[in-house]
C-alpha cells in the first residue's frame, strides 16, 4: 500500500516509482475543459495492493482562479499488449488478456473552480458534496478512498475501448464525469437516502434514465427534444425530468448543453476546425448562435481556442 500512495501522491507531477517502466501514455490539456493524463507502468516486480483512489481539493480563499479538485487513482492487475494492428484482435488490456504484460496504471483528472461551477451555479448549496463543488468548503483537504467496482468498470472502460477521434471524445468525457460522481459519493459518512422519486426504486426507471443519457450522448451532433427522449424510453416527460435531475444532479438540457461544449472544444483545440464547421456539426442553426451557447458554457469565446 506504501508504493500505491507514493505514486497517488506524485502522479500529477509525472513522477513514478524508479522500478516502473512506462508502456503507455495519454492525456488532454485542453483550456478551460477537464484536464487528464493516464499512464501504464509494466512492474518488474508483482504487485499485490489493493486499488486506490485520492481525492485532492485545493483551495485558498487569498488565490480563488488556483483553487482545483483533482482525482487520482492506481489500480493493478490489468494486461496491456503492444499489438494493436488488427481491429479484432483479442489482446484487450483486462484481466482476460493473454498479453505479456501485467500493468499499474496510473490516472489524473484535474478539474478547475471554473469548469465546476456549471453543476452549481443554479443550486442551493446545503450538503458537503455541493461545499466542495461550489469551493465554498472553506480548508484544503486529501481524502484517500477504495475502488469500488463502479470506478473500476469506468476506470477499465477507460483503458479498453474500441472508440476513436471524435467519438472517442465523447466516450472519455462522459466516463470522466461518471468517476467525478461515483468519488463524490465518497465523501458522505453515512448511508445514503434512497430517491425521492418512488419510480426510481424500480430498477427499470432507473434504466431508462441512463438509457436517455446515452441517448443524448449518440446525439451530440443531431438535437432531440426532450418529448422525443421520452418516447425513446418510454417515460413521462415529467418523469423523465424529474428522474434525469435526481440520478446525474442536472437538468437534461444543462447535461446536453455541457457534452456539446466539451465536444466543441476537443473539435476546435485538438482537432483545429473551423467555427463554422463546428457549429455545423453540433446541429446550431447559425454561428452567432453556436457563439453565444459556448462563452456562456466555457466562459470562452469558440476563437480563443483556435490553434
Amino acid at each position: 500500500m506504501v508504493q500505491v500512495m507514493d505514486i497517488l501522491k506524485v502522479s500529477h507531477r509525472g513522477g513514478i516509482e524508479p522500478s516502473m517502466d512506462l508502456l503507455f501514455e495519454k492525456s488532454q490539456n485542453i483550456p478551460g475543459s477537464i484536464q487528464y493524463n493516464i499512464k501504464r507502468y509494466y512492474a518488474q516486480h508483482s504487485w499485490v495492493a489493493e486499488d486506490t483512489g485520492m481525492m485532492v481539493y485545493h483551495y485558498n480563499t487569498k488565490k480563488p482562479a488556483e483553487n482545483y479538485l483533482e482525482l487520482r487513482y492506481c489500480t493493478t492487475g490489468n494486461r496491456y499488449c503492444e499489438e494493436r494492428s488488427c481491429a479484432q484482435c483479442g489482446q484487450l488490456p483486462t484481466n482476460n488478456c493473454s498479453g505479456k504484460h501485467q500493468t499499474v496504471d496510473v490516472f489524473t483528472f484535474h478539474f478547475t473552480a471554473t469548469f465546476l461551477h456549471q453543476f452549481v451555479h443554479n443550486v442551493k448549496v446545503n450538503t458537503h458534496k455541493d461545499e466542495v463543488l461550489a469551493f465554498k468548503h472553506p480548508n484544503a483537504f486529501t481524502k484517500i478512498f477504495p475502488v469500488c467496482l463502479k470506478k473500476r468498470n469506468v476506470l477499465d472502460g477507460l483503458l479498453n475501448h474500441s472508440y476513436s477521434g471524435a467519438l472517442e471524445n465523447i466516450f472519455v468525457n462522459a466516463k470522466i464525469h461518471e468517476l467525478l460522481l461515483y468519488s463524490l459519493e465518497c465523501l458522505v459518512e453515512e448511508k445514503e437516502e434512497g430517491f425521492s422519486c418512488k419510480f426510481l426504486a424500480d430498477a427499470s426507471g432507473r434504466d431508462r434514465i441512463y438509457q436517455s443519457r446515452e441517448i443524448l450522448l449518440q446525439h451530440i451532433g443531431d438535437p432531440i427534444t426532450i418529448k422525443e427522449l421520452s418516447r425513446k424510453v418510454a417515460m413521462n416527460e415529467c418523469y423523465l425530468k424529474k428522474g434525469f435531475k435526481e440520478v446525474f444532479g442536472t437538468t437534461i438540457f444543462d447535461f446536453y448543453q455541457q457534452q456539446r461544449m466539451e465536444h466543441a472544444k476537443y473539435l476546435l483545440y485538438e482537432k483545429g476546425l473551423s467555427v463554422t464547421d463546428v457549429s455545423a456539426l453540433l446541429g446550431y442553426s447559425s454561428i452567432s448562435h453556436f457563439s453565444a451557447a459556448f462563452k456562456k458554457h466555457t466562459g470562452l469565446k469558440p476563437c480563443e481556442l483556435l490553434k
